[in-house]
């Protein structure tokens, strides 16, 4: 099994990217990961909310299996601590699924197609962040329940 994060456009903050590729490298003990940077959008100035979501819709799904179990990072979703969101990884380990892609869209969100691809929303908090810090949040995230579901000291409660 494999997980992917994709993205919509690159992460530009030098300490953000830092901290993403030092969780990156942890997760490489637990997992297969990676993550899958899509182009922004072209020429958004020139187009309305609604056009920018469907133009980064087409991309998203283009770069989507039809076997892949699709987690949309959305505000909508439903909400885990860190014991139940490894409780949703390990679930997702045992499904059979060949790849799970949990994906960050753009500044306006996602395009109705991409919503009826998803096979499921969670969002990572009630609170907004960049989409830049989400990818951080994520993958400490993801590291959390890895050590969680290993036993590891990392997370306490």
């Amino acid at each position: 099994m494999k997980f992917t994060l994709m993205v919509v456009g690159k992460t530009a903050t030098g300490y953000l990217k830092q901290g993403i590729d030092e969780y990156v490298k942890r997760l490489s003990h637990y997992i297969t990961f990676d993550i899958v940077h899509l182009s922004d959008a072209k020429n958004t100035k020139k187009l309305t909310e609604s056009q920018q979501r469907q133009a980064e819709g087409i991309t998203i799904l283009q770069k989507l299996e039809s076997s892949d179990y699709v987690v949309l990072l959305d505000e909508h979703g439903k909400e885990y601590t860190s014991m139940n969101f490894s409780a949703y990884i390990q679930k997702r380990m045992a499904s059979g699924s060949r790849r799970v892609v949990f994906i960050v869209g753009g500044p306006y969100g996602f395009s109705e197609d991409v919503y009826a691809r998803a096979n499921d929303m969670l969002s990572l908090s009630k609170m907004t962040f960049s989409h830049e810090m989400i990818r951080l949040i994520f993958t400490e995230q993801l590291y959390r329940a890895c050590t969680i579901l290993n036993h590891e000291p990392y997370h306490h409660e």
